[in-house]
């Protein structure tokens, strides 16, 4: 498919942005690994965040795809989830953790028995939120037409059950901690990300 925003111009904004890293980096997970991604540096950029957003919307409408409403899980999906379904014309909502940590629906958001739904997320790295994201509303009776992100980190590897569209597949490497080569070469470990240090207990 011919595409309006090449993944060299994606990935080069990236870059500029600060939010495609290189390095040695402690993800969410507790795994290491040489590239970070984060894209709220790139989203915070309106003028950068809507022709992605247009782009994904070209890419469902080129695949027959016509959600009812898209649903962006916070918070990396809540930005580009709501400037696609913008571009889709169509409502965005969010769904969020409780005080459990699991993933579910508040504000008054609901979702309707048959509602084709597109989940939006800035980064798929192992697509386990995204399928847990999927139980939830298919278990309000909702029907999953496909996943969308900024970057797919698994290069098209997800363990998804539906359509998986993605402007950037970025290839990076993981490793356990205890057998890292980053770590063994005396390369100091960062974690940039958001989630608190009890996140990785």
């Amino acid at each position: 498919m011919t595409t309006s925003l090449p993944s060299e111009t994606l990935e080069q904004q990236l870059v500029q942005e600060d939010a495609l890293l290189r390095g040695h980096f402690r993800l969410s997970s507790g795994l290491h690994s040489d590239t970070y991604v984060q894209c709220a540096r790139f989203l915070r950029r309106p003028d950068l965040a809507g022709p992605a957003a247009a782009e994904l919307a070209a890419q469902i409408r080129a695949a027959g795809l016509q959600p009812d409403t898209v649903v962006g899980p916070a918070m990396g999906g809540v930005v580009i989830g709501y400037e696609l379904a913008r571009q889709l014309g169509v409502p965005g909502i969010f769904t969020e953790r409780d005080a459990d940590g699991q993933m579910t629906l508040r504000r008054g958001f609901t979702i309707e028995p048959g509602e084709r739904i597109i989940i939006a997320e800035d980064v798929v790295t192992t697509g386990k939120s995204t399928n847990e994201v999927a139980r939830l509303l298919t278990s309000m009776g909702a029907e999953i037409l496909a996943v969308v992100s900024l970057i797919d980190r698994t290069s098209g590897k997800a363990e998804l059950s539906f359509p998986n569209f993605a402007l950037l597949p970025v290839t990076a490497a993981t490793y356990a901690p205890d057998d890292c080569p980053l770590c063994r070469a005396g390369i100091p470990v960062v974690k940039p990300g958001s989630r608190p240090d009890k996140a990785f207990s």
